[in-house]
């Protein structure tokens, strides 16, 4: 009979996506009652579309791939972070590179033009939704300066998504590392200090998205009822401080969770909690959680009085996601035989790593998060009260509610 400990873990994961019902007010600086949006902007394009549906189902994809790698392990990934990194390399592939790059992505047989406009629409639509919310999306190359790359690709990444681009001499390993890790200090406001600790001699170029995300509470939580407690984690009890929160949350219960929607700012963004329901482990849900899974879950989400307890939570997580990719079918992008001549004419070109780094933070304010992809290339009444007490392994989802694109999955097995 497997023990409590064995069956409990937490699995956190954060998102971008629709969500239903509402929540309490929050209110503005001035003091005045914070609008709850209830619509994107305008009407998006079939390319834009297109962008968004791949990249929500790219980030299940990933997720199926990294979770049971990282069985009883915190995980916290950021599949649209990756996304834009590779979306970039995608306009130097050709061929089968090409194609394994677009179908790994989940882009079917989208065209580049499309793929890069839907891109370029998303940062767009993702950074300006909600001006209560800090959401940023940079992207940057950094070449060396002795190795000749086609201008039009330099160009693509500029013009699709918005990057830096920068020549370095790579030669001077500590001003190119000084330059590349403080870009990326800067675009995490500090949170990720470094995504690179060294520059081999065959690397030529790094392609390098940062996605920094802080929002408030659209409803705070009130620090005085932050209480002491224990944490049911897979290597056992652990003290945690959990915070509390009664009253209208968006909530959804099936026979293996309870989930509840926590909305940030004006309503655009939020994050959706899961927690297993004892005698389910966080794994099995883990497991079973792909696109079809999570539209059950936000289809299923209305309003109803909760009394929610949620743990304060500082993490951070990095892994090399070249094993995940090649077990999406994205292989050849990694071999000698790779095909990114529409990168550089001259010597061929492979990628040699891609490696994320992320952080999350959630406190009684809101939550901070961030994330860092880096893309090596080388030469080659008193109403029923729902108690949602999280003191054992938990799913929660940071969503943008509208448009449904997602930001960031995780897993949480144990306390930091």
């Amino acid at each position: 009979m497997p023990t409590r400990s064995s069956i409990i873990r937490t699995l956190a994961l954060v998102a971008i996506v629709p969500a239903v019902g509402c929540a309490s007010p929050g209110v503005t600086e001035a003091g005045q009652p914070q609008r709850a949006l209830t619509g994107l902007p305008r009407n998006l394009s079939a390319a834009e579309r297109s962008v968004l549906a791949a990249s929500n189902t790219f980030s299940f994809a990933l997720w199926q791939r990294i979770n049971p790698a990282q069985r009883d392990s915190n995980v916290f990934v950021s599949p649209l972070s990756a996304s834009f990194a590779l979306g970039m390399a995608l306009n130097g592939a050709s061929n089968q590179t090409f194609d394994e790059m677009r179908a790994g992505l989940q882009f079917g047989t989208s065209s580049l033009a499309d793929i890069d406009a839907g891109y370029k629409s998303l940062i767009a639509l993702l950074t300006s939704l909600d001006p209560s919310v800090t959401m940023s999306i940079a992207n940057s190359i950094w070449y060396r300066n002795t190795f000749a790359f086609n201008q039009p690709f330099l160009d693509d990444g500029a013009n699709y998504f918005n990057a830096t681009i920068k020549p370095l001499d790579f030669s001077n390993g500590a001003a190119s590392l000084a330059s590349i890790n403080g870009w990326v200090n800067t675009e995490t406001k500090g949170k990720i200090p470094t995504i690179l600790d060294a520059i081999p001699r065959d690397q030529v170029m790094f392609l390098i998205n940062a996605i920094y995300f802080k929002g408030s509470w659209r409803t705070r939580f009130d620090s005085t009822q932050t209480e002491s407690a224990v944490f049911h984690s897979v290597s056992g009890d652990q003290p945690v401080r959990l915070m509390h929160r009664n009253g209208r949350m968006t909530y959804a219960e099936t026979a293996t969770y309870q989930a509840v929607d926590l909305p940030y700012g004006d309503s655009a963004f939020t994050m959706t909690v899961v927690l297993p329901k004892a005698g389910t482990s966080v794994e099995t849900v883990a497991a079973a959680f792909d696109g079809a899974a999570w539209q059950t879950l936000t289809s299923g989400l209305h309003t109803a009085e909760v009394e929610l307890a949620l743990p304060k939570v500082t993490m951070s997580w990095k892994r090399s996601l070249i094993p995940d990719l090649q077990a999406l079918g994205m292989r050849a992008p990694f071999t000698d035989g790779a095909d990114f001549s529409r990168m550089s004419a001259g010597r061929s070109l492979a990628i040699s790593e891609v490696t994320q780094k992320t952080f999350v933070d959630i406190n009684e304010q809101g939550t901070e998060a961030a994330a860092v992809t880096s893309v090596g290339v080388v030469v080659v009444s008193l109403p029923v009260r729902q108690v949602v007490r999280v003191d054992r392994p938990f799913i929660f989802v940071i969503r943008e509610r509208l448009s449904g694109t997602v930001l960031f999955m995780g897993k949480v097995v144990r306390l930091p």
